[in-house]
């Protein structure tokens, strides 16, 4: 590596380091919320505490990763400016990396909804299709799992009812770890899957699809009211493939919200307790994202734009044949390694549709 090639980038690389995120800033605020979180009287209300302690540990996180990456850059600038030969091969790799860290970290400074940085409720649904619906939206389950995983983010199945022959009905996910909902919000809508049919004897080609929805999972750190008697809970015998009863005790539960219109339905806890709890959980996240949209809405309303507020628009197919294709149709962005997406490298897609709704 020579001299000029070494400085190169060193340019974009102190430009970020010296104020595109604001660490003093974030240093400010993690103060004054370590000074709330000692407070002896902050127990007294515990749903602001759970607050406080949720916002302290996330922005915990976010001020120890800037702050690592500012240290990083400037040891590495103290080693350029040794300009000693024997060391701008190690120099070179570590410019590379704090680039793709820096790329990285202006990446999250995209995420400015109020719930980016949280955790997320994912469902799928299978849609029109049949067995190979049910199997597709297992395919989408296996996907998001495999992005969660990749990034060390907990995952736990909060419900889900196995198809007839094959994959599943339905299925909803908590998913935690910094940005979470911020990223996986850019997944909701109706997923297309192209391909020859594992299921039809003469495999011909069938095109599936499923609806993936995606929540804010605020736990109780916001207060959502929800009046007892808004709500119609039953009670039924949790079931397996087929409708063959795994117990005999009726420990499923489905919620209605009467004024939202909202079902939830649980049965993968073992208690007719948990279910409820964990269904109240989804109820809540989604009375929280439907406020959200209203609010949205009103915006569009006063620009004057038209949004579709529908779930009947694909964002997204999956082509297996006659050709290998991923496009998400809201940006354009595609791809030719079906195989890379399903085994949940999602990043690209995230990042452009971010991108893309800037401003929007």
């Amino acid at each position: 590596m020579n001299y000029r090639t070494g400085w190169k980038s060193w340019p974009h690389i102190l430009r970020l380091s010296g104020g595109v995120f604001d660490l003093p800033g974030m240093q400010e605020k993690l103060n004054r919320l370590e000074s709330e979180s000692a407070a002896p009287a902050l127990w007294n209300d515990p749903d602001n505490a759970r607050s406080v302690m949720q916002e302290l540990s996330t922005l915990q996180e976010e001020v120890k990763y800037w702050a690592d990456l500012r240290q990083q850059i400037l040891d590495t600038q103290e080693l350029l400016l040794l300009d000693d030969d024997d060391l701008w091969d190690e120099l070179e790799r570590e410019t590379e990396k704090l680039e793709r860290e820096l790329e990285r970290g202006e990446f999250q400074l995209l995420f400015s909804g109020p719930y980016d940085r949280g955790n997320a409720i994912l469902a799928i649904h299978a849609g029109a299709g049949g067995t190979d619906a049910q199997d597709w939206a297992q395919m989408l389950m296996r996907m998001f799992l495999r992005w969660a995983e990749q990034r060390n983010f907990k995952t736990d199945i909060l419900d889900s009812l196995e198809g007839d022959e094959a994959g599943i009905k339905r299925v909803a996910i908590g998913i935690s770890g910094l940005y979470t909902y911020g990223n996986l919000k850019s997944e909701a809508g109706v997923h297309r899957l192209v391909r020859l049919s594992p299921f039809d004897s003469a495999h011909r080609r069938h095109t599936s699809f499923a609806l993936v929805e995606v929540w804010p999972d605020l736990g109780d750190t916001i207060k959502v009211d929800i009046n007892p008697n808004d709500l119609e809970i039953d009670t039924f015998r949790a079931s397996t493939a087929g409708g063959q009863h795994m117990q005999k005790n009726e420990t499923a539960v489905r919620i209605h919200h009467i004024p939202s219109g909202i079902i939830i339905a649980c049965q993968n806890q073992r208690s007719q307790s948990q279910n409820k709890e964990t269904a109240l959980r989804i109820l809540k996240a989604r009375l929280i994202q439907q406020e959200e949209k209203k609010q949205q809405q009103r915006i569009a309303d006063l620009k004057g734009e038209h949004t579709d507020a529908g779930w009947g628009n694909q964002i997204r197919s999956y082509v297996l044949h006659p050709y290998q294709m991923v496009k998400d149709h809201r940006t354009d962005h595609e791809t030719g390694n079906v195989q890379g997406v399903l085994d949940g490298d999602l990043d690209a897609f995230m990042e452009s549709y971010l991108r893309h709704n800037i401003g929007k």
